[in-house]
């Protein structure tokens, strides 16, 4: 296939402007899926909005077209550092492995794990380039829809407006949630009635309870993921909602209430009965079905893992035999520098593992081998995945539940227990998981590239610096993130406090606390002092990866595995998949995510549905189509970054405590009689405008199709 810039044409290309923009859209499109990934438990592929964003700013600046590709493969490179993060980073605080997140020796374990991940990534990704990225048998449909939207903009093309138009949208309305304007969410208990049921032999148990009723949480980046992801697939999401929320919680609180509620206890009292069955027991089921799901999606893909890795090895082979290529299109990073850079992420894993976490020499010599290992075969199989469904469906997740299985079993052999083998174990996970979300986002930009005809070495050094840079700053976000709601939440609760008017509290440990000395304390202790459920692992940011992360790693290593319901999710697990669910992890992760948040991403998916139909009751055709199609996406896109930068940027507010409280002289709070009324409206206007606006810029049904963005 000839480029589209011939090799033998020398445009500019690796330009300081370029790599700029690349950098900057690597930093806020990783922080927004950090935040994404985090609360939604998901993260969408940042080459379509990276493309749209660097083509445009490029454009004015009279750049060139491969610039545009250089500034989309930088930018882009900062999801999938962020993705491999939020993944496992999390589980080190929720395994009690941090108790403190802030910290400097923190900080310098996260960035040096997301830093060699990536370069270990980049560097695998330079040896499989050239027969992964020119195997026809890979469609690489993401990679050639961002080389059409290239293409486009070089014709005249343009999506920005709908992009930032949208960007704007989910900026204000997130504003508007946290200065206190509306409600982002309803919730009620309807209580059953009081029973006495009849056992066998004579045996009676009183048995009272009720349900737990949510609205839909009104958020622009939640109903962006549901379009995105489409009806069907939010739908599966949703109903992992309904099993925990509609069926399990109710039915654990039917027989476990009267051991510990009265019967006339305020709904405030069973709201939070309900909450703690769904955390403790609930939860544990959902990471069982993840692990069945993760294990089934494996195995559904075993023919393709399989040749992965045989086509793997054979690319080491020719790499190794020093095929020299002169072709501009052709060239990668030198082998000497591939092997300087695996050696440097095997050094890094090596003193992370016995310098930091603190195993012996011997056992951080093995962890390295295990992460060089695994980080090779899993780099593989993620760039073949990738090259036959692209970055947005690729198996992360149960990549790194694999590769963390594995070591975990590794470091029970070598006799590691404790927290530092827990420690070892998610460190070495991260890496290996950070190196396959790179590699399969660079194998797909690498496909754009090669199709638009960039230089493969100065692509992978582009990323380099866009992994150097990520690592860096990722840590900020997930900072800012973990510690401002601890402190938003102890706040509120301080407030509520003041006004029970309570002058001290109890810690668990039995150290007491003014409320003015808990005010004081570091945002650790204010959690431990006040019991708040906040941070990673809380309902507000659920983390549900990670979680699963730290519980398999502590229940392997150190034997605290909460076997019967992990068995229980397990079997739950495998009757979704004989009953042919689509999508059984999906299902899991709907589970152990609150209720509006799944509800939100459902109607995100109706709204797509709604969409798709009108389309075609219209009788628009296919070129048509594809057009509210690429409308749609970029408006969801755009809700999402839009929201995720608002709300990193209140989350910082509330990490240096800054108080911002704007509208209690117009409502007296955000849940005042009246504002949920104004987030109704709010949720109407979201749906209305992902419907008409795509709509309404079909086209002409004689206009030519343009490239699709339905990835």
């Amino acid at each position: 296939m000839q480029p589209f810039v011939p090799s033998d044409q020398n445009l500019k290309e690796f330009s300081l402007r370029a790599v700029l923009i690349g950098l900057v859209m690597a930093v806020v499109l990783g922080s927004a899926n950090a935040y994404l990934g985090l609360k939604a438990g998901m993260t969408i592929a940042a080459t379509y909005p990276a493309a749209v964003i660097g083509m445009a700013l490029i454009k004015l600046m009279k750049g060139t077209i491969l610039e545009e590709n250089m500034a989309r493969t930088v930018g882009s490179i900062g999801e999938s550092v962020a993705a491999g993060a939020i993944f496992t980073i999390p589980a080190f605080v929720i395994s009690g492995i941090w108790p403190k997140f802030f910290t400097a020796g923190n900080y310098v374990t996260s960035s040096l794990i997301m830093f060699g991940g990536g370069v270990l990534g980049i560097m695998f990704v330079a040896l499989l380039r050239r027969v992964m990225v020119e195997d026809a048998e890979l469609p690489y449909p993401e990679s050639v829809a961002a080389a059409e939207i290239h293409k486009a903009g070089a014709r005249g093309g343009s999506g920005t407006t709908f992009l930032f138009g949208a960007m704007g949208i989910g900026a204000v309305i997130q504003a508007l949630v946290q200065v206190q304007l509306f409600a982002t969410a309803w919730e009620h208990f309807a209580k059953f009635k009081v029973a006495t049921i009849t056992l066998v032999q004579g045996w009676k148990a009183k048995v009272m309870g009720g349900l737990l009723l949510s609205s839909p949480g009104i958020s622009p980046a939640y109903m962006g993921v549901g379009y995105i992801i489409g009806p069907k697939l939010g739908a599966l999401n949703f109903s992992g909602g309904v099993i925990a929320w509609g069926l399990l919680v109710p039915m654990v609180t039917y027989f476990m209430a009267p051991s510990i509620l009265p019967e006339n206890a305020p709904e405030g009292d069973w709201i939070a009965l309900s909450v703690s069955v769904w955390k403790y027991i609930v939860r544990p089921i959902a990471i069982g079905g993840m692990l069945m799901g993760a294990g089934f999606t494996l195995f559904k893909m075993r023919k393709s893992l399989g040749t992965g890795l045989t086509r793997s090895v054979s690319d080491v082979k020719k790499a190794a035999a020093g095929e020299h290529v002169v072709d501009r299109i052709n060239k990668d990073l030198p082998f000497t520098y591939v092997l300087v850079g695996i050696g440097f992420a095997a050094a890094v894993t090596f003193v992370v593992t016995w310098q930091i976490f603190q195993v012996s020499m011997l056992v951080s010599l093995v962890a390295a081998l295990v992460m060089v290992i695994l980080g090779f075969f899993f780099a593989a199989i993620s760039g073949y995945l990738v090259g036959i469904m692209g970055s947005s469906n690729n198996p992360i997740s149960g990549l790194t539940l694999t590769a963390l299985v594995v070591t975990a079993l590794v470091m029970v052999l070598l006799g590691v227990k404790g927290k530092e083998g827990v420690a070892a174990v998610l460190g070495v996970a991260a890496i290996v998981c950070v190196s396959a979300a790179v590699a399969g986002e660079m194998l797909q930009d690498l496909k754009a590239g090669h199709i638009l005809g960039g230089t493969p070495w100065r692509m992978e050094m582009g990323d380099l610096f866009g992994v150097a840079l990520a690592a860096a700053v990722l840590f900020v976000p997930l900072m800012v993130l973990h510690e401002g709601d601890i402190k938003a939440q102890a706040s509120k609760r301080i407030g509520e406090l003041q006004a029970q008017q309570v002058q001290t509290v109890t810690a668990p440990d039995g150290a007491t606390y003014t409320l003015e000395q808990v005010q004081a304390l570091p945002a650790d202790q204010k959690k431990a002092a006040l019991s708040l459920d906040a941070g990673f692992g809380s309902k507000q940011i659920a983390a549900p990866q990670a979680g699963l992360m730290a519980l398999l790693s502590r229940g392997i290593v150190e034997g605290k595995m909460a076997w019967p319901l992990i068995i229980a999710g397990m079997l739950m697990g495998l009757a979704f998949i004989l009953m042919q669910v689509r999508s059984p992890m999906l299902v899991s992760v709907g589970m152990y995510l609150p209720l509006e948040t799944t509800f939100a991403i459902f109607l995100g998916g109706l709204i797509k549905g709604i969409v798709e139909m009108l389309s075609a009751r219209r009788g628009l055709n296919d070129a048509q189509k594809v057009r509210v199609e690429n409308n749609g996406v970029l408006l969801a896109a755009g809700l999402i970054a839009g929201e995720a930068l608002v709300g990193l940027l209140f989350a910082s507010f509330a990490f240096f405590e800054v108080k911002y409280q704007l509208t209690r002289f117009i409502w007296g709070a955000g849940n005042a009689p009246g504002a949920f009324w104004i987030s109704l409206l709010i949720l109407l206007g979201i749906g209305v405008y992902l419907v008409k606006v795509p709509l309404a810029n079909a086209g002409e049904a004689d206009e030519p199709a343009p490239p699709s963005a339905n990835f």
